[in-house]
């Protein structure tokens, strides 16, 4: 398979960089293009063999498996400068959640799919979030879940629940990284504790935390258990939590659905 990457901003880099580095997929395989060709070009200086291409059509017309990683409201655009120029055997592979595979379906000629990736792929750790058409071939899935499975635990989605799943394992880094910056703030106003130390002491829990889920030591139930002691700190701290968190995850949910749902209504392809 020929694979191509359309963007190399933050998802398309990591992207690019994750599936060669991992084996995933070989540099002679892989082509990427971006608007600024200089971006992609440190790209390949970093990893060697991709195949930086000069135009959409190139990368286009040099691709089996090609993803689009660009902002929602660039997609359009793209998919008007290759109008025409499709293969049926090809599979176009967008990687943002507001874009249905519906949509693309009914945008393109050739097959389609979706991955939502994650930030932690760069570590070759967490989720890939997968859609496929029921038109999505079987070579293509097999295609596409055995590279991502060389960077993360690939799990199918079913459209209802794209946003709210993608809120966990794409947004989740982002969202626990500014509640995880309120922690040291707050170890700072009440302990004194200066921030570069909370900031230390937090990212080596956070590392020894995400060793005992990925080993299967304890799930978080059996964790929580085994640190509450009763009677103890930790207990008047997890009550101190219960009585002040409120409804901030459900707010948070709510925000991102209704920004969801307000892309949805403006991206036409």
């Amino acid at each position: 398979m020929r694979w191509g990457i359309i963007g190399t901003g933050n998802m398309g880099s990591m992207l690019t960089a994750s599936l060669v580095k991992s084996g995933a997929v070989r540099g002679n395989q892989l082509t990427i293009y971006n608007r600024t060709k200089a971006k992609a070009e440190n790209l390949k200086e970093e990893l060697g063999s991709i195949t930086v291409a000069d135009t959409l059509q190139d990368i286009q017309q040099n691709s089996d498996i090609l993803f689009i990683c660009v902002k929602p409201h660039h997609y359009k655009g793209i998919l008007e400068e290759l109008e025409g120029k499709w293969k049926k055997e090809q599979c176009l592979v967008s990687i943002t959640s507001p874009i249905a595979v519906e949509q693309l379906e009914k945008a393109v000629p050739c097959e389609v799919a979706r991955v939502v990736p994650s930030i932690t792929n760069h570590a070759l750790a967490g989720v890939s979030l997968m859609t496929f058409s029921e038109n999505t071939s079987e070579p293509f899935r097999t295609a596409i879940h055995r590279a991502f499975c060389h960077i993360s635990t690939p799990v199918e989605i079913e459209e209802e629940y794209i946003r709210a799943a993608s809120d966990i394992v794409s947004c989740g880094p982002a969202f626990i990284s500014f509640l995880l910056s309120q922690w040291i703030a707050a170890a700072g106003e009440v302990a004194g504790m200066p921030k570069e130390k909370a900031t230390v002491l937090t990212e080596n829990m956070m590392t020894g935390l995400g060793e005992l889920l990925s080993r299967r030591i304890m799930t978080l139930e059996e964790l929580m258990e085994k640190v509450t002691v009763k009677g103890g700190v930790t207990g008047e701290g997890l009550q101190a939590l219960e009585d002040h968190i409120g409804p901030l995850f459900q707010k948070m949910f709510e925000a991102t659905q209704r920004k969801h749902k307000e892309d949805k209504t403006n991206i036409h392809l």
